[in-house]
């Protein structure tokens, strides 16, 4: 038992210990199912606070013959599989979390050699016949190992990709970093002494001009996270189960922590969830183990249409994006799809596959982009919030003539690439326009537009301010009239369904007219 090598189960055992853990060993499954193939090179990579070290633990404690761990993983999921046993604590593994090994190094220019030394050290004791005196390189004692005992080990590595991110600007470590991992596992030589390979960080597989700086890793992303998608995060059933246990308001936990849409699944935030289950309260957990300031030179970055963007999201709506472009290259950040990908990396946005389109997740990460934009002199978004401001409170005081107008100059001088004779503009400008709106309100309910009509926004304020302020419920109609509009909020009982969340509640109807490019708006308080 080493400390890189065949390490003990004592990390993943700390996690077991803990008051809520949600098992996710259903991906050994996966892991065996893969091993000593040429799909067994695995590049999991996910935000933080999603389990990327609990996961890596959880490998090692199963995979490592440092350690006997069949009675830990007894009453777990994977127990239940036909190979449990098979592969249970059969393999020499070697575990490296790069973000620890920076410290010990004496710095990132010395991790590379820093783990060589040390590796090769302890698989002089496990291999004292095996002649590795002389080797410095750590793909070469491996090779050097299986080629005199048929050996194979599995690679656990954590926060891979930290010196990729904070070393950015530095071309020396991250040429000498990448060519230590292709010694590792690219090529022939490494399909001989690798049984698996698995990579966990933020950010996939670094990009080299054309290619893959390794390749031959399949990759599991926030983007395109495959087969392993209900093991990144907490699925909504995982969820659903841990707020009955707790005596939580699920609806309540889903608004605000609920949106990474990952293939078939809702995943919810992992470290939020844990903390609001135990502590009770609804806040934004995000700001505890990562600051918003790696964002804000990214949303400040002058790119055609970022800051419509960032607004549109805030204010509860999708924007298209090409992630095709990121090439997971953080320096070199060239245009809005590029910032856009990196934040949904980041777990700042979430992504839909099916859609190809980027949105704020859910409320928690809502308030840290809210933050991060209004804590540096934007002058559009500060001037923007203002005029947003004056409509909420147009709105709130019924003044359906200040709301229209508010709603056209919103319209005309903020949101310019909003054409005004598409169909789809009215809905977006008034979903921008109550960006203020999210300080008091959750994101707005909103439907596609359907037929000639538009579909309705419901605003339902939050729980601490129910008693404050109204839910908006919004009708929108394009060449009608408002009192359509009004008509139609009545007649299919929209309010009916918000009665429990909020106390008053305002029918706000606005209707724009294409000839005459007026906005014409009618609001009167719901009686119940």
């Amino acid at each position: 038992m080493g400390m890189f090598v065949n390490p003990d189960n004592s990390a993943f055992q700390t996690t077991l210990n803990a008051r809520i853990y949600v098992d996710k060993s259903g991906l050994i499954r996966y892991t065996n199912s893969v091993l000593a193939s040429t799909d067994a090179f695995i590049c999991n990579s996910r935000p933080r606070r999603f389990g990327k070290s609990i996961t890596a633990n959880m490998l090692t404690a199963y995979y490592s013959r440092g350690c006997n761990s069949e009675e830990m993983f007894s009453g777990l999921e994977i127990s239940k599989a036909e190979d449990f046993k098979r592969h249970l604590n059969q393999y020499d593994v070697i575990h490296l979390d790069i973000q620890w090994c920076i410290e010990p190094a004496g710095g990132p220019e010395h991790v590379v050699s820093y783990i060589s030394e040390k590796t090769i050290a302890e698989l002089r004791e496990y291999y004292p016949d095996v002649p590795m005196k002389e080797t410095k390189s750590l793909p070469e004692a491996l090779s050097q190992i299986n080629t005199a005992t048929g050996k194979r080990f599995v690679i656990i590595i954590d926060e891979w990709d930290v010196l990729i991110r904070d070393e950015a600007t530095n071309e020396l470590i991250q040429k000498e970093y990448i060519g230590f991992l292709r010694g590792l596992f690219k090529g022939t030589e490494p399909t001989k002494y690798i049984q698996l390979a698995y990579l966990t960080g933020i950010l996939p597989i670094k990009k080299e001009k054309t290619q893959s700086a390794l390749n031959n890793f399949d990759e599991f992303t926030m983007l395109s996270p495959g087969s392993l998608a209900q093991f990144i995060g907490f699925t909504e059933d995982e969820v659903r189960s841990l707020a009955a246990t707790y005596h939580q308001d699920f609806d309540k936990v889903k608004r605000w922590y609920d949106g990474y849409l990952l293939k078939d699944y809702e995943v919810y935030n992992p470290r939020a969830v844990v903390s609001v289950m135990l502590n009770g309260e609804f806040k934004s957990y995000w700001s505890e183990t990562a600051s918003y300031e790696a964002i804000v030179p990214l949303i400040n970055m002058d790119y055609d249409g970022l800051k419509t963007a960032v607004i549109e999201m805030l204010s509860g709506g999708i924007v298209n994006v090409n992630t095709a472009t990121f090439k997971n290259d953080i320096v070199n950040i060239q245009s809005k799809d590029d910032v856009l990908t990196y934040m949904i990396h980041l777990g700042y946005l979430g992504y839909d596959q099916k859609k190809r389109a980027t949105f704020v997740p859910n409320e928690e990460i809502r308030q840290e982009l809210t933050m991060a934009v209004t804590s540096r002199h934007w002058n559009e978004m500060l001037l923007f919030w203002q005029e947003s401001e004056n409509l909420l409170e147009a709105t709130l005081d019924k003044d359906g003539d200040a709301v229209a107008r508010q709603i056209e100059k919103i319209h005309s001088e903020y949101v310019s690439v909003i054409q005004y004779h598409d169909e789809n503009s009215l809905s977006s400008v008034l979903a921008i326009g109550y960006l203020s709106a999210m300080k008091y309100y959750f994101k707005p309910v909103r439907e596609l537009p359907t037929g000639r009509g538009f579909a309705d926004f419901v605003f339902i304020p939050k729980s601490e301010y129910k008693k404050d302020y109204p839910a908006l419920v919004v009708e929108l109609k394009w060449n009608q009239n408002t009192e359509t509009a009004l008509e139609q909020i009545r007649n299919k009982k929209y309010p009916s369904s918000i009665l429990e969340y909020t106390g008053d509640i305002l029918l706000v109807a606005i209707n724009y007219d294409k000839k005459s490019k007026e906005h014409v708006c009618l609001i009167e308080k719901y009686d119940k």
